[in-house]
């Protein structure tokens, strides 16, 4: 299988540099009615690629500020929305049975391993039902369990709060790459263009 993706990368390859090629060849002219060949057509669509791609990622940029302002003026609303999903998929975990809801179970039992804690605000908001991912020692003693104190949802604030830095240096430099690209994938463009309208409007091809 591998194989055969390499063989069809290499024919691919080998077309487009034909292709590539026969457009600066004097060969071109034989091939009449394969009209994509010729320059001014390439120089078009080329153009119009890299003008579809400079404006999705402008309006990926504007997204993402958009975003990153929506999280700045609603912290705190996203923490209480944060707050109130925790409790409900708690609820979820608490009420189903061993076979339903198992990605909910996982996940849960995976931030209590992790982060060494037990419920949302602790160990009481399982209202006595607690599982077995809450105990601190492993193996667990079934018989008398010593669960961790505190709740998940402190830890886990913590746990955001520390990655603030490197998720903001993260986001800073994707806009940077971002603007970066715009500003390459416009002066392609605009290299691209303009030469081209500036040749059909001298020879007056009409386009």
């Amino acid at each position: 299988m591998n194989r055969s993706c390499v063989n069809c990368l290499k024919s691919l390859v080998l077309s487009l540099n034909f292709l590539c090629w026969m457009i600066h060849s004097k060969f071109a002219s034989l091939i009449t009615s394969f009209w994509p060949i010729y320059p001014a057509n390439t120089l078009v669509v080329t153009g119009t690629i890299v003008t579809c791609f400079f404006v999705l990622l402008f309006v990926l940029m504007l997204v993402e500020l958009a975003m990153a302002c929506v999280f700045l003026v609603y912290s705190r609303k996203i923490d209480a929305y944060f707050e109130e999903d925790l409790m409900r998929s708690l609820d979820i975990y608490r009420q189903s049975s061993s076979e339903n809801n198992t990605d909910i179970k996982k996940d849960f039992d995976t931030v209590h391993y992790l982060f060494r804690c037990c419920g949302v605000h602790g160990e009481a908001d399982w209202k006595g039902d607690i599982p077995i991912s809450c105990c601190t020692e492993d193996p667990c003693n079934t018989l008398n369990p010593v669960n961790w104190p505190e709740g998940c949802l402190v830890k886990l604030r913590d746990w955001f709060a520390s990655n603030y830095v490197s998720t903001g240096a993260g986001v800073v430099t994707l806009f940077i790459i971002q603007v970066q690209y715009i500003q390459s994938s416009s002066f392609i463009c605009l290299s691209i263009t303009v030469p081209l309208f500036c040749h059909i409007s001298r020879s007056g091809l009409g386009y």
